[in-house]
Protein backbone atom coordinates (compact mmCIF):
# COMPACT_ATOMS: atom_id res chain seq x y z
CA UNK A 1 0.00 0.00 0.00
CA UNK A 2 1.34 3.54 -1.06
CA UNK A 3 1.62 6.02 1.18
CA UNK A 4 -0.60 9.15 0.80
CA UNK A 5 0.08 11.64 -1.44
CA UNK A 6 1.01 15.13 0.37
CA UNK A 7 3.58 17.55 0.17
CA UNK A 8 6.30 17.87 2.48
CA UNK A 9 9.87 19.08 3.00
CA UNK A 10 12.38 16.36 4.48
CA UNK A 11 15.78 17.80 6.24
CA UNK A 12 18.89 16.79 4.94
CA UNK A 13 21.84 15.44 6.35
CA UNK A 14 25.21 13.50 5.51
CA UNK A 15 26.47 13.64 1.68
CA UNK A 16 23.09 15.81 0.88
CA UNK A 17 24.21 18.10 3.47
CA UNK A 18 27.36 18.88 2.14
CA UNK A 19 26.61 19.29 -1.37
CA UNK A 20 23.98 22.00 -0.55
CA UNK A 21 20.73 19.62 -1.81
CA UNK A 22 17.61 21.71 -0.29
CA UNK A 23 14.42 19.83 0.06
CA UNK A 24 11.17 21.41 -1.54
CA UNK A 25 8.66 18.58 -2.08
CA UNK A 26 8.64 15.03 -1.04
CA UNK A 27 5.26 12.44 -1.90
CA UNK A 28 5.05 9.09 -3.15
CA UNK A 29 4.54 10.35 -6.68
CA UNK A 30 6.95 13.89 -7.16
CA UNK A 31 9.62 15.53 -5.49
CA UNK A 32 11.73 18.52 -5.86
CA UNK A 33 14.95 20.04 -4.87
CA UNK A 34 17.14 22.74 -5.39
CA UNK A 35 21.27 23.11 -5.10
CA UNK A 36 22.57 26.33 -5.39
CA UNK A 37 26.10 26.01 -7.69
CA UNK A 38 29.62 27.52 -5.76
CA UNK A 39 33.06 26.51 -7.01
CA UNK A 40 33.58 23.31 -5.11
CA UNK A 41 30.58 21.59 -7.34
CA UNK A 42 32.42 22.21 -10.52
CA UNK A 43 34.98 20.19 -12.39
CA UNK A 44 38.03 22.36 -12.95
CA UNK A 45 36.53 24.06 -16.32
CA UNK A 46 34.31 25.83 -14.33
CA UNK A 47 30.61 23.78 -14.87
CA UNK A 48 29.13 21.93 -12.28
CA UNK A 49 30.54 18.72 -12.07
CA UNK A 50 28.40 15.46 -13.16
CA UNK A 51 28.61 13.64 -10.17
CA UNK A 52 26.24 16.41 -8.54
CA UNK A 53 24.04 16.18 -10.62
CA UNK A 54 23.23 12.03 -10.28
CA UNK A 55 23.68 12.60 -6.58
CA UNK A 56 20.88 14.98 -6.25
CA UNK A 57 18.59 12.27 -8.71
CA UNK A 58 19.47 9.38 -6.72
CA UNK A 59 19.01 11.21 -3.61
CA UNK A 60 15.73 12.79 -4.66
CA UNK A 61 14.55 9.42 -6.17
CA UNK A 62 15.49 7.68 -3.07
CA UNK A 63 14.29 10.30 -0.71
CA UNK A 64 10.65 10.03 -2.28
CA UNK A 65 10.41 5.95 -2.52
CA UNK A 66 11.39 5.67 1.58
CA UNK A 67 9.12 8.20 2.59
CA UNK A 68 6.40 6.13 0.66
CA UNK A 69 7.68 2.59 1.94
CA UNK A 70 8.84 3.33 5.25
CA UNK A 71 5.50 3.10 6.86
CA UNK A 72 5.64 -0.53 5.68
CA UNK A 73 8.86 -1.46 7.06
CA UNK A 74 10.85 -1.23 4.30
CA UNK A 75 13.50 1.13 3.08
CA UNK A 76 15.04 2.25 -0.14
CA UNK A 77 18.10 2.82 -1.83
CA UNK A 78 19.41 3.60 -5.35
CA UNK A 79 19.79 0.12 -7.86
CA UNK A 80 20.50 1.86 -11.40
CA UNK A 81 21.17 5.48 -12.27
CA UNK A 82 21.28 6.43 -15.94
CA UNK A 83 22.34 10.14 -16.32
CA UNK A 84 22.70 11.79 -19.58
CA UNK A 85 24.20 15.30 -19.44
CA UNK A 86 22.39 17.50 -21.83
CA UNK A 87 23.80 20.42 -21.57
CA UNK A 88 26.28 22.70 -18.42
CA UNK A 89 25.54 24.72 -15.66
CA UNK A 90 27.77 27.26 -14.85
CA UNK A 91 26.57 29.81 -12.15
CA UNK A 92 23.12 30.06 -9.87
CA UNK A 93 20.68 27.11 -9.13
CA UNK A 94 20.41 23.67 -10.12
CA UNK A 95 16.53 22.93 -9.80
CA UNK A 96 15.90 19.12 -9.82
CA UNK A 97 11.90 17.52 -10.40
CA UNK A 98 11.76 13.72 -9.97
CA UNK A 99 8.51 12.32 -11.58
CA UNK A 100 7.55 8.54 -10.39
CA UNK A 101 6.97 6.17 -13.30
CA UNK A 102 6.64 2.66 -11.95
CA UNK A 103 5.85 1.52 -8.27
CA UNK A 104 6.44 -2.04 -8.05
CA UNK A 105 7.11 -4.28 -4.85
CA UNK A 106 10.89 -4.50 -5.49
CA UNK A 107 11.81 -1.44 -7.76
CA UNK A 108 10.12 2.17 -8.31
CA UNK A 109 11.20 4.00 -11.31
CA UNK A 110 11.97 7.43 -11.21
CA UNK A 111 12.67 10.07 -14.56
CA UNK A 112 14.64 13.55 -12.69
CA UNK A 113 14.95 16.59 -14.65
CA UNK A 114 17.32 18.90 -13.63
CA UNK A 115 17.21 22.47 -14.88
CA UNK A 116 18.86 25.76 -14.81
CA UNK A 117 17.61 28.93 -13.28
CA UNK A 118 16.24 30.02 -16.79
CA UNK A 119 13.74 26.72 -16.61
CA UNK A 120 16.66 25.02 -19.63
CA UNK A 121 16.85 21.15 -19.45
CA UNK A 122 19.76 20.42 -18.38
CA UNK A 123 20.21 16.78 -17.43
CA UNK A 124 18.11 14.03 -17.46
CA UNK A 125 18.21 10.69 -15.50
CA UNK A 126 16.07 7.75 -14.98
CA UNK A 127 16.46 6.43 -11.56
CA UNK A 128 15.84 2.56 -10.24
CA UNK A 129 15.31 2.34 -6.17
CA UNK A 130 15.36 -1.10 -4.89
CA UNK A 131 12.92 -1.37 -2.10
CA UNK A 132 13.70 -3.62 0.34
CA UNK A 133 12.57 -4.60 4.07
CA UNK A 134 14.26 -2.80 7.13
CA UNK A 135 16.49 -5.30 8.52
CA UNK A 136 16.19 -6.02 11.94
CA UNK A 137 17.35 -3.25 14.85
CA UNK A 138 18.93 -5.72 17.71
CA UNK A 139 16.82 -6.51 20.18
CA UNK A 140 13.83 -6.24 18.44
Amino acid sequence: MEAETTNTKVPVQGFDALYGLESLEVSDTVASAKVRVRDELKQPFGLVHGGVYAAIAESLASIATGYAVLPEGKIAMGLSNQTSFLRPITEGTVHARAVRKHAGATTWIWEVELSDDAGKLCVLTRMTVAVRQAPKQPGH
